[in-house]
């Protein structure tokens, strides 16, 4: 446990750093301590013994110690930098974090370079001690890397041993299913949303389509299935109300409904890291008849067949059309998609909202044959540039880049001041804050003095923040400037531009349902044309 050898000061602004991963949920937590409310008593009689002064406490529970993008974690960072805080204490080491490289990174650089004391209590770890003891420190990190990378490979392992015996492990049964209170690992039909699912099949069985299939649930306000995770999802998962047609198609080929067990379609690609990929079907774990089909199997397979007749466009590889990625809907604002008809042998656009409800008219039908609309678009913007190149002087374009480099020059003298006269308040509030301790200044005068201080902090830091998006904006057109030039140039020589040439010179186009068209350059000039 912690012993502390120095004196504490008086003065130090304390935060608790709490954390609990889901491995730690199923340990025994009256003996090892590991749970949001032991942690808490912990550090928190700490704190009153040593007479800290107590800010506030940061938790994150059910969080990964090798992933650091932590909502409780971000804002201790925040105050660290806002200077609400300077010392955090945590139970251990391992509960900052398990990553040795990141965990080291923040103990011995981040936390010394903001002047922030840093006390774990179970190793006796201080880093206001001489430094000779805390060598010990790198050591309990790494270790705990190595505990985290060997506790990953066994979970693995288990959890491999379940997926073939057919048993389920995912965080979310899929769209009509529960978990058997009774075992897990079991699958059970789900009596609200089964019936939903055995619709959506029969429909589509009976030659439905996708988007009348679509039309209907939404129609019936039946809930999605993103809906009915997002209670037990993080908040930057995506969540939409509405059904799709991508989010019908999902359904429909999901082999779960013939009763088969279909896991590990994808996996991390490091015990470290959130981010996934997916695998090949043949590395897909799938265990036949492990629980209750809600589809017959026969179905299923003329589902599929009807599926794949309904796609309208061509999924085969293409290359993309000179204006694609550019085209958007005046009405909703989505992307107007660009569609291989194959039944006609032509191309045509299409806006994205309206095509995957058509039924629920969420917006307008932007049908056009595509082949007409690009060699008209680039009529129209080689006319513009041919305007341009022909009215400009090349003394009025250095005119203009000395112009905006003179300006951003001026505007970066001024943040540096505003910056420094930031830090001048800051050490003063610090100053004031260790007087109030010492009895110098009395609790009301502290008061109405740091108040005023964060007013003017604030507006300082409101107007640094304009004036830096204002030399973005200045450093963005005299970067572009000579650049676009030449690209306009390049354009009207070149007989069928590039996509990337288009992109360069293309902000988007804007298109509204009586298909009326508004190109809007990145070159501000040339909207003035």
């Amino acid at each position: 446990m912690y012993n502390t050898l120095i004196e504490t000061p008086k003065f130090y602004k304390a935060g608790i750093y709490i954390r609990l991963s889901e491995a730690d949920e199923g340990k025994a937590y009256e003996s090892d301590s590991e749970s949001v409310l032991n942690q808490r008593n912990m550090l928190m009689n700490f704190v009153k013994e040593k007479g800290f002064i107590f800010v506030g406490e940061y938790v994150d529970d059910g969080f990964s110690g090798t992933d650091f993008d932590r909502p409780g974690f971000n804002k201790m960072m925040e105050d660290i930098k806002n200077k609400v805080i300077n010392l955090v204490i945590v139970k251990d080491l391992s509960r900052l974090g398990r990553d040795h490289v990141m965990t080291g990174y923040y103990v011995e650089t981040f936390f010394p370079e903001n002047g922030i004391r840093f006390i774990s209590m179970q190793e006796g770890y201080d880093n206001a001690l001489n430094q000779a003891s805390n060598d010990s420190s790198t050591f309990i990190i790494a270790c705990n890397d190595y505990y985290s990378k060997q506790n990953s490979v066994k979970i693995r392992n288990v959890l491999n041993d379940k997926r073939r015996n057919g048993k389920f492990i995912g965080s979310a049964p899929s769209y009509g299913f529960l978990r058997d209170p009774e075992d897990k690992g079991h699958l059970i039909p789900d009596p609200e949303y089964a019936p939903v699912v055995k619709k959506i099949f029969d429909m589509a069985y009976k030659g439905v389509g996708l988007s009348e299939i679509t039309t209907y649930l939404n129609d019936n306000k039946i809930k999605t299935p993103s809906s009915l995770k997002r209670k037990n999802a993080h908040a930057n998962n995506k969540y939409n109300p509405m059904w799709t047609i991508s989010s019908v198609k999902k359904i429909l080929k999901n082999q779960m409904y013939v009763g088969d067990m279909v896991q590990s379609v994808q996996t991390k690609v490091s015990y470290k890291s959130k981010k996934k990929k997916a695998l090949p079907r043949a590395n897909w774990s799938i265990v036949k008849n492990t629980h209750e089909p809600l589809v017959d199997r026969v179905i299923f397979e003329k589902v599929q067949n009807n599926v794949k007749r309904t796609n309208v466009t061509n999924n085969t590889k293409r290359e993309k059309r000179l204006f694609e990625n550019l085209l958007y809907c005046k009405e909703c604002g989505n992307t107007l998609t660009i569609i291989y008809r194959k039944n006609h042998d032509y191309w045509t656009i299409n806006c994205n909202r309206y095509s995957r409800d058509p039924k629920r008219k969420m917006c307008y039908p932007h049908f056009m044959p595509y082949d007409k609309l690009e060699q008209a678009l680039l009529d129209v913007i080689k006319g513009t540039c041919k305007k341009y190149i022909a009215a400009i002087n090349v003394f009025d374009i250095a005119s203009e880049i000395n112009n905006k480099k003179r300006n951003d020059s001026k505007l970066k003298k001024k943040i540096n001041e505003l910056q420094n006269k930031e830090k001048e308040y800051l050490s003063k509030l610090d100053m004031l804050y260790e007087d109030k301790f010492k009895g110098i200044v009395s609790d009301e005068m502290y008061k109405r003095i740091a108040n005023d201080t964060e007013v003017l902090l604030s507006k300082l830091r409101t107007e640094v923040n304009k004036l830096k998006a204002d030399t973005k904006i200045i450093k963005n057109k005299t970067d572009n400037l000579k650049e676009y030039e030449d690209k306009i140039k390049s354009l009207i020589d070149i007989e069928k531009p590039t996509r990337e040439l288009m992109q360069t010179i293309i902000d988007k186009i804007v298109i509204d349902k009586d298909k009326n068209i508004e190109i809007i350059y990145k070159f501000s000039i040339l909207n003035s044309i």
